[in-house]
């Protein structure tokens, strides 16, 4: 059995149904407990459980993070980082607001928890926090083009 307690929130797995219910009888004997079922939310994932697996997802981060950056209206793109994307410390162009950066950062690595589809393009820019130019940012920017076109994207989790 796996628990995970967060603030006021506690999760439990496991694949044995009379330890789970053991559990949960325990726990409701020393503490005020509501139980809320088959968990479909949890610190900003959202998971869909069905008979022949389950699906981890995070479809309303990204209009959240879209809408922060001014990008809500920005045109999907086909793939995170384009093919022969090359970048060095030096970059191209001015430098960026770091604070800013690290801000789009913060937010995209968050979103790999689900997506291991722009790990990489992440990995990549995220080496240039420390001075970052705008051919970095402009790569991030594409990532998040990349992310509005794929909200639905997430993690499947099979049964079988």
């Amino acid at each position: 059995m796996f628990v995970c307690l967060y603030v006021d929130d506690i999760l439990f797995i496991g694949d044995d149904p009379t330890m789970i219910q053991d559990f949960k009888q325990s726990m409701v004997k020393e503490f005020e407990m509501t139980d809320l079922g088959l968990m479909a939310y949890f610190l900003g994932l959202e998971v869909k459980q069905c008979s022949d697996g389950i699906f981890i997802s995070q479809a309303k981060y990204p209009t959240k993070v879209l809408k922060k950056f001014a990008m809500e209206d920005c045109c999907p793109a086909d793939n995170p980082v384009e093919y022969g994307t090359k970048l060095t410390k030096e970059g191209e162009g001015d430098l960026v607001n770091p604070t800013n950066y690290k801000s789009v950062m913060g937010y995209l690595r968050y979103l790999t928890y689900t997506r291991s589809d722009i790990l990489f393009g992440v990995g990549l820019i995220n080496r240039y926090m420390e001075k970052p130019r705008s051919s970095h940012l402009r790569i991030a920017k594409r990532i998040l083009c990349f992310v509005k076109g794929t909200t639905s994207y997430g993690l499947f989790y099979s049964s079988l």
